[in-house]
C-alpha cells in the first residue's frame, strides 16, 4: 500500500530539489515524476475502491492525535484528477519562458498542498493547508509582477486570510468542546452533544469561511480577480478555476458531513445554491472580457453544484461529484484556449475578437467541445451530471430553477462564441504540439465523459446510476429549446439591456468585501439561531 503522505510531500521535496539543484532537465524529470505519482494515485485509488478507506496516522499516535490522513473514494478520485490536470499543465507549458524553477518550485509545492486537503481529516490540519495554499497561490498571482497582478494578489491574500481567521475560531470553540479536531471522532462523539446550540457558533464561524473559499453568493467578488487577472498566467487561471476553488466545495462536503448529526442546514445551501448559479451567470453576461466571463461562470457552476449537493438524493449528490471532475475539466480547456486567442489577438475584449475559427480551428474545435460540456450539450459530459442534479430535484419548481440555470449558461456561452464568427484575413495559427496535445486530450474528456457517463460514474464511485433514453432525450429537447431561446435573446434582447453595462461596473473594495464576509456569518448565525433556538 502506497503512503498517503507521499502524495502531500513527494511534490513538495521535487520542488525543492528542482529549485536547488537547477539542470537543463530539470522539466524532464519534474515531468516523469508527475508520471510516477498519477499512477500510484491511481494504484492508491483501485486499492480504496476495492478495500475500503486507508488511513494512515503519521508518527504511530492514536486516532485523534497525531495528524490523520484519510482517503475514502471521493478524495482519492480527486487527488487522481489534481495530478491529472498538473500534469496536463506543466505540459502545456513547457517551453514558456518564465516557466523557471521558481515557478515550478511554486507550483509543485501548491500541488502537494492541493492533494494534502484533499486527504487531510483534521481540521487543524486543513487550516494549515489552506493558509501555505493560500500564500503560494497568491505569489503565483502576482508572478509577472505588474501592478494590476499585484494588487488582485494581495487582495485575495487579505480577503482569505481574514475569512480564514473565522475557521481557526471555529475550529477553537471545537477543540473547546470535543478536546480533538479529527472530523471522524468529531462526527461519532456529536450523538453525545446534550446541548446542540453550543455548536451553532463554531458551525458558522467554519461555514462562513468555507462558503468564501467556495465562492459563494454573496462571498463571491474576490475569485474574478484572482482567477482572471491580466497578467496570471493561463496554466494558473486554469488551476485555479478549474480545481483549486473546488478544495472549498470538497470542505463544504465534509463540514456539511461532519454537523450532519446535529444540523441540518441543506435547504439554506439549496436556496443558497441557486442564488449563486443565477447571480454568477447574471455577471458572466456583463462582461466583455474573455477571462472574467469565464471566472463568473465558473461562480455560476459552483452554485450548480452547491444546489445538487444540498438535494439530500443520490442521483444529485454523485450528478455534483461528476460535476465538478467534469468542470475541472471543461473550464480548464476553455481557459488555456482563452489564453491562446488572447496572445495571438493581443486583447482580452470580446468586442475585438472576431474570426477565431478561421484564424485557429484546432483551438476553435476544442473550445467548442468545452463549450458543448459546460452547457450540457447531449453526448457531453456535462449533459450526465446536470441530468443527474435534475433528477434528484423533488418538486417542479426546482427543475424550472435547474433550466434557469442552464439557459443562463447557454446564453453566456453564445455571447462567448460570437468572437469565432467572422472572417479573418491574416495567417493561421497552430499551437505547439504539447498544447495540442494538452487540449486534445482534456476536449476528448469533454466527449468520452458524456457517452460513457454511467460507466465512468460507475468506475470511479462504485454507484450504479441509471439514466433512462426517454429522460435524457427530454433534456436533450429542453437543450435545443434553451439554445434557441439563448440565440434569438443575444442576438435581439441582450444589447438593449443597459443593465447589464450597470453591473459590470460592480467591484467590491477590501472593505466591502469585508463587510459582506461580516453579513454573512451575521445572517448564518441569526438563521441558525431562529431554526434552533
Amino acid at each position: 500500500m502506497i503512503k498517503l503522505y507521499i502524495y502531500v510531500l513527494f511534490p513538495i521535496i521535487i520542488a525543492a530539489l528542482s529549485y536547488l539543484i537547477k539542470t537543463k532537465y530539470n522539466k524532464h524529470i519534474i515531468l516523469l515524476c508527475q508520471i510516477v505519482l498519477f499512477i500510484c494515485s491511481v494504484i492508491t485509488f483501485v486499492d480504496v475502491k476495492n478495500n475500503g478507506k486507508i488511513t494512515s496516522v503519521l508518527g504511530n499516535y492514536m486516532s485523534g492525535v497525531g495528524i490523520t490522513l484519510k482517503a475514502d473514494i471521493i478524495s482519492a478520485v480527486f487527488v487522481m484528477l489534481t495530478i491529472l490536470l498538473f500534469t496536463c499543465m506543466i505540459i502545456y507549458n513547457f517551453h514558456k519562458h518564465y516557466m523557471n524553477n521558481l515557478f515550478l518550485f511554486l507550483f509543485l509545492i501548491l500541488q502537494g498542498l492541493i492533494n494534502g486537503i484533499f486527504l487531510s481529516n483534521d481540521l487543524f490540519n486543513l487550516y494549515i493547508l489552506i493558509e501555505v495554499s493560500t500564500i503560494v497561490v497568491s505569489i503565483l498571482i502576482m508572478f509577472k509582477k505588474d501592478s494590476r497582478s499585484i494588487y488582485d494578489g494581495m487582495l485575495y491574500l487579505l480577503i482569505n486570510i481574514v475569512a480564514m481567521t473565522f475557521f481557526l475560531l471555529g475550529i477553537g470553540y471545537m477543540y473547546k468542546i470535543f478536546g480533538y479536531l479529527d472530523m471522524s471522532e468529531i462526527f461519532h462523539q456529536m450523538k453525545y452533544i446534550s446541548d446542540s446550540k453550543s455548536l451553532i457558533l463554531p458551525y458558522c464561524l467554519i461555514i462562513t469561511a468555507i462558503s468564501l473559499k467556495s465562492a459563494v453568493m454573496p462571498l463571491f467578488s474576490w475569485l474574478p480577480r484572482a482567477h482572471g487577472t491580466y497578467s496570471s498566467p493561463s496554466i494558473i487561471s486554469a488551476i485555479l478555476s478549474g480545481l483549486y476553488v473546488k478544495c472549498g466545495v470538497y470542505l463544504f462536503i465534509r463540514i456539511q458531513n461532519m454537523f450532519s448529526p446535529v444540523f441540518d442546514t441543506t435547504s439554506v445551501f439549496l436556496v443558497m445554491g441557486f442564488l449563486t448559479a443565477v447571480v454568477g451567470f447574471i455577471f458572466a453576461l456583463s462582461q466583455v472580457d474573455i477571462k472574467l466571463i469565464l471566472s463568473y461562470h465558473t461562480i455560476s457552476q459552483i452554485g450548480l453544484i452547491i444546489f445538487g449537493l444540498s438535494l439530500n438524493n443520490k442521483y444529485s449528490y454523485y450528478g455534483s461529484i461528476y460535476h465538478i471532475i467534469n468542470h475541472a475539466i471543461f473550464k480548464s480547456v476553455l481557459f488555456l484556449t482563452a489564453g491562446i486567442i488572447i496572445e495571438e489577438y493581443e486583447t482580452r475584449d470580446i468586442r475585438q475578437i472576431k474570426g477565431v475559427f478561421n484564424k485557429m480551428p484546432f483551438v476553435s474545435i476544442f473550445t467548442f467541445m468545452a463549450i458543448l460540456g459546460i452547457t450540457g450539450a447531449p453526448f457531453f459530459n456535462g449533459s450526465i451530471s446536470k441530468y443527474l442534479i435534475q433528477k434528484g430535484s423533488y418538486i417542479n419548481i426546482m427543475d424550472y430553477g435547474l433550466i434557469l440555470i442552464n439557459l443562463g449558461t447557454i446564453l453566456s456561452f453564445v455571447k462567448y462564441l460570437s468572437m469565432f464568427r467572422g472572417s479573418y484575413n491574416g495567417s493561421k495559427y497552430s499551437p505547439p504540439l504539447n498544447q495540442k496535445l494538452v487540449i486534445c486530450i482534456l476536449g476528448s474528456f469533454c466527449f468520452i465523459g458524456g457517452i460513457m457517463g454511467q460507466q465512468l460514474i460507475k468506475l470511479l464511485f462504485n454507484v450504479d446510476i441509471h439514466i433512462t433514453p426517454a429522460g435524457y432525450m427530454t433534456k436533450a429537447f429542453v437543450y435545443l429549446l434553451s439554445l434557441i431561446i439563448g440565440v434569438v435573446f443575444y442576438r435581439f434582447v441582450y444589447k438593449k439591456i443597459s443593465v447589464f453595462k450597470n453591473i459590470r461596473e460592480i467591484n467590491l473594495s477590501f472593505n466591502q468585501i469585508c463587510f459582506s464576509i461580516t453579513l454573512y456569518f451575521t445572517f448564518m448565525l441569526s438563521l441558525m439561531l431562529l431554526l434552533y433556538n
